[in-house]
């Protein structure tokens, strides 16, 4: 019989395997709607969506209820990369392209720096003083 091991390699595929389930969710949810609302209905007129210019935004990124919002659209351009980056990096392993620690870099190293630009960006948009 052969020795259990007590001592198992640790992995960090359950952090990448929870971003993507996450940036699925983001995908299946949140975005359908958000493209309804902001490229179907809105540009069509059926909705009066007069809080989406820069001074009512600013406003809102001043108060508390705000930041779930915002965090919200964060969640929404972020999220969605990650699980892009996890099915790049499977897919490539399904196709034999086992590129090892510098694949797994790459995919996930670059859903994380797009995500920290779009987040940066975001913030310095939301922080600029109204001309």
């Amino acid at each position: 019989m052969k020795p259990v091991n007590t001592q198992p390699k640790r992995s960090d595929e359950p952090i990448w395997w929870a971003l993507f389930s996450a940036g699925g969710v983001c995908f299946a949810v949140f975005l359908p709607g958000l493209m309804l609302l902001l490229g179907v209905l809105w540009p069509l007129g059926f909705l009066e969506l007069s809080p989406l210019n820069y001074a009512s935004l600013q406003q809102l990124a001043a108060f508390g209820y705000g930041i779930p919002a915002l965090a919200l659209v964060g969640a929404c351009i972020c999220l969605p990369l990650f699980h892009a980056a996890h099915r790049i990096h499977h897919g490539m392993h399904d196709l034999k392209l086992n590129t090892g620690l510098a694949g797994k870099l790459l995919c996930y190293g670059l859903a994380a720096l797009l995500s920290a630009t779009a987040l940066a960006l975001l913030w310095c948009v939301l922080k600029q003083p109204l001309v």
